[in-house]
């Protein structure tokens, strides 16, 4: 099939319709080919700098607002002032190549709207999270006929959600279509990354929705001295650049290297300290988790959907039994109501929100060492924990089956103002959920077993452990 494109479109001499011939090169065609087919709603194009992103999708909310006329659309970014800056341009720039003077549309910057002859608009939607508006209510103003958002990454997967019921099967003066969304992106480890990457690579990516990679050699325009300075990068451009590789992200405070989550499960075992953790649901929405450790491995675990208070301690104590673990070393999520397992395990409780443990000795605390300034426990758990992963300490290949949303929960863990002279923090509960789509049970889960670092209890039982094969290597003695 020929990858000349050819529309019928407004020419504003004599009012008479001319042809706009529009060349995309492989990778846009094969968008294309989604953007025009009748199953298709959502496409997602990964690109990159001088990919030829920009280029591709004026051109098509312009052809389509040229030849379906009274249709809507909808430009849209993170911040508005960015979308004007560089996307604005670019639509301006492909107007011109396509021979279609000011007399053909009308740019008002007050309304941020761009109105055709055919009486077709295209608003221009600043989507940053405002407090005051968590649902995105403002976007039920619109009834759309497609949209375009650019660097799909940093926008909410709450926003794109609202936005789906604003499209409907549109029927026009002499046209019909069925609704698309157009999203390009960098490759990031959020909400694009579950709902289309992973999707696409395990092929379980749903009918109604398209991926489509685009390689910076992918195009044909691009200058073999800018590939050749792409080959000289860091490893992380490298590996997303020209390899193709989504996994790699290149965020500078992250606590946790790629490699190394996937190492957690494939690291030495060692044996010594048997504890549990349990992670517990939140208004019965969320997962519920337990996890067995001898050392750092986990070696049995519980995961519930749906569990109530008694599934939980009666699973606990199943385990507790079943590898001799004291109630001393189970660990439970207390935050709301689950205070109430703790009470009826009369186990140790981990309060997310409480004081971080002081970790100096008896020394370093008479001479007034400053102690380690995180918000909190959590947070000093999480920051603890990167330590031991970096050291491939961690084992859970019991958790294979889960090992995709481990990592994902994990990979997305990073400091947040870094910039600030203040206790160190990490990115909220509530934004990882956000981007994540769901509640990241599994780490914290992980997180808490460094409650036991923390407090010493490895200590107290290496001890307790050299005391009993001391004694143990004597009476061997005795008895030859």
């Amino acid at each position: 099939m020929s990858r000349m494109s050819s529309f019928n479109t407004y020419s504003d001499k004599h009012n008479k319709m001319s042809v706009i011939n529009f060349k995309p090169f492989k990778r846009q065609f094969e968008a294309l080919e989604y953007l025009r087919d009748n199953k298709t709603t959502e496409i997602l194009y990964w690109w990159w700098a001088r990919w030829g992103k920009s280029y591709f999708w004026c051109a098509w909310i312009i052809i389509n607002c040229f030849s379906m006329p009274w249709s809507t659309w909808l430009i849209w970014r993170n911040e508005l002032k960015r979308l004007r800056h560089t996307t604005l341009e670019t639509f301006f720039e492909v107007l011109r190549d396509f021979g279609i003077n000011e007399k053909a549309y009308n740019y008002n910057a007050q309304d941020s709207t761009i109105k055709f002859v055919n009486w077709s608009v295209v608003y221009l939607v600043d989507l940053s999270y405002m407090p005051s508006d968590p649902n995105y209510d403002r976007l039920w103003s619109y009834w759309l006929t497609g949209d375009f958002i650019d660097e799909a990454q940093e926008i909410r997967f709450k926003a794109i959600n609202t936005l789906k019921g604003r499209y409907s099967n549109l029927k026009g003066n002499g046209w019909k279509t069925t609704p698309k969304s157009l999203r390009t992106c960098n490759p990031a480890k959020n909400w694009i990354y579950n709902e289309f990457y992973k999707k696409w690579r395990d092929w379980t990516l749903e009918e109604y929705k398209a991926f489509v990679p685009s390689l910076v050699i992918d195009n044909p325009h691009i200058s073999p001295e800018y590939i050749e300075q792409l080959k000289r990068a860091d490893k992380v451009t490298v590996e997303r650049l020209l390899n193709w590789n989504f996994e790699y992200d290149a965020t500078p405070w992250k606590l946790y290297e790629y490699d190394k989550l996937s190492d957690m499960f494939s690291n030495p075992i060692h044996n010594w300290l048997k504890c549990i953790t349990c992670d517990v649901a939140r208004a019965w929405r969320d997962k519920a988790v337990i996890m067995v450790w001898n050392w750092f491995e986990v070696i049995d675990h519980q995961v519930y959907h749906i569990s109530t208070i008694t599934d939980l301690e009666m699973k606990i104590r199943e385990f507790c039994q079943k590898y001799t673990i004291w109630m001393s070393n189970v660990l439970v999520d207390e935050d709301w109501v689950w205070g109430w397992l703790v009470d009826w395990l009369e186990c140790k409780g981990f309060v997310n929100n409480s004081t971080p443990i002081d970790t100096r000795n008896k020394i370093e605390a008479k001479q007034h060492v400053t102690k380690s300034n995180y918000q909190n426990l959590k947070t000093q758990c999480y920051f603890e924990l990167a330590n031991y992963i970096q050291n491939n300490t961690i084992n859970l290949k019991t958790l294979d089956q889960y090992k995709q949303e481990i990592m994902e929960e994990l990979d997305i863990v990073c400091e947040v103002d870094i910039d600030k002279d203040s206790k160190k923090r990490i990115i909220k509960k509530e934004d990882i959920k956000e981007q994540l789509g769901r509640s990241p049970d599994f780490s914290d889960t992980i997180m808490m077993r460094m409650w036991y670092v923390l407090n010493d209890i490895e200590q107290e039982i290496d001890d307790i452990q050299v005391q009993i094969e001391y004694q143990n290597a004597v009476n061997d003695y005795l008895n030859d």
